[in-house]
């Protein structure tokens, strides 16, 4: 297709790219600016047909998408060159529109999509995400679902806003002095006082990762969406990896009774100063032996966490969350039946939805503060 003096602007490049290069219509701006740099004017017909011929006929729809997405030289995608993609979504698609006039809110939004593409995409954790990695992940289908619906909600492995409003709130009520960086303090507070300070010095030890941020002592808004997806589902790979790397004290990549007790430790005392009844490490530790059978006796590895992933989860909340354990141990009848009328939705989806109709209340009667919970504040025993 050709346009004014043979070239095409960005509207036309667009059915281009969905009819010739069957990607999704938002492909087209980052190609665009890829072909035509200055980012204004017509795109050439030649300059496209080449570039065509050279990176685009013989390749796969993965291949097609790192090529619209990557820079010249580059064998990787990093999280900049998300933008213009981001830019184009925030553009065109109706769930967003509201967002127009809030360009704060457009940043923070697509800055945190970028971070959950790589959170769940990179899996070398190394800023660089490979044409392997692309074709091993669900990135493709998920621009492909969000594409197809008016309800950017329903997409909700990256573009949920409602994901996005959670992560961004969760952060915001920690961030004490809303200088958009969170100290271990201000950590502490999360979940209610839910975490030991032995698992949040391991966080603010860069133990699961280095964290991102590069003032001192503190966690940036990457660090913490990190953390956040990782401490609300620990069944993905990602968290699993994340929460080893925690617990394992000597680094040997897997974990063993002396270092499960050491973060215990903490959580006993913590039940005995609010008189729920304490529960001996060696029973704990024969209930995990017993829930993610491990193929050498007292030796959890990654994989054998993976291979019971989801029983996984509770083995590191019965080290260091108090209220996840406690839940786990009662057999929350509530959590029992949300699990089979949607299983098809991860913890983190359950609990974004949970939260998002919290904060929607909350926003709604104008109510300051916390919650039902606060009377169970488990910073109180400190």
């Amino acid at each position: 297709p050709g346009g004014r003096q043979g070239g095409m602007d960005v509207e036309r490049f667009g059915r281009v790219v969905r009819e010739v290069l069957e990607l999704p219509v938002y492909f087209a701006v980052p190609l665009f600016q890829r072909l035509q740099p200055a980012a204004q004017g017509l795109l050439a017909k030649e300059a496209f047909v080449g570039f065509w011929e050279r990176h685009l006929l013989h390749a796969d729809a993965h291949q097609r998408v790192f090529e619209c997405l990557r820079r010249p030289g580059r064998e990787w995608l990093e999280q900049e060159d998300f933008a213009p993609l981001m830019k184009a979504v925030l553009f065109a698609h109706p769930g967003l529109e509201f967002l127009k006039d809030t360009p704060e809110f457009q940043e923070r939004y697509s800055e945190t999509v970028v971070y959950r593409i790589f959170y769940k995409v990179n899996a070398a954790d190394n800023g660089k995400i490979s044409l392997r990695e692309l074709r091993k992940s669900d990135f493709l289908e998920a621009v492909r679902e969000m594409e197809a619906t008016d309800d950017i909600n329903t997409e909700l492995k990256y573009f949920s806003y409602e994901h996005f409003y959670v992560i961004y709130c969760k952060f915001w009520e920690l961030d004490a002095d809303h200088d958009f960086l969170i100290d271990r303090e201000d950590l502490l507070r999360y979940g209610q006082h839910s975490l030991t300070y032995r698992i949040v010095d391991r966080v603010f030890e860069h133990a699961p990762r280095r964290l991102r941020c590069r003032q001192k002592g503190k966690m940036g808004y990457e660090d913490f969406v990190w953390f956040l997806l990782s401490e609300e589902d620990k069944s993905s790979d990602r968290a699993l990896e994340y929460w080893l790397r925690c617990v394992d004290l000597d680094g040997n990549s897997c974990i063993v009774a002396h270092e499960m007790q050491h973060f215990y430790e903490e959580q006993l005392h913590r039940m005995e100063c609010l008189n729920q009844e304490p529960v001996r490490f060696e029973d704990v530790l024969t209930q995990v032996s017993d829930m993610v059978k491990p193929e050498m006796d007292g030796v959890f590895t990654m994989k054998d966490l993976k291979r019971n992933r989801k029983m996984s989860g509770n083995l590191f909340n019965m080290l260091f969350n108090l209220n996840k354990f406690i839940a786990f141990e009662t057999r929350d009848p509530f959590q029992a039946r949300q699990e089979r009328e949607d299983p098809h939705l991860t913890e983190w989806d359950r609990f974004a939805r949970a939260e998002y109709v919290r904060l929607s209340m909350e926003e709604e009667q104008e109510v300051d503060g916390g919650d039902f919970w606060e009377g169970q504040d488990l910073g109180a025993i400190y």
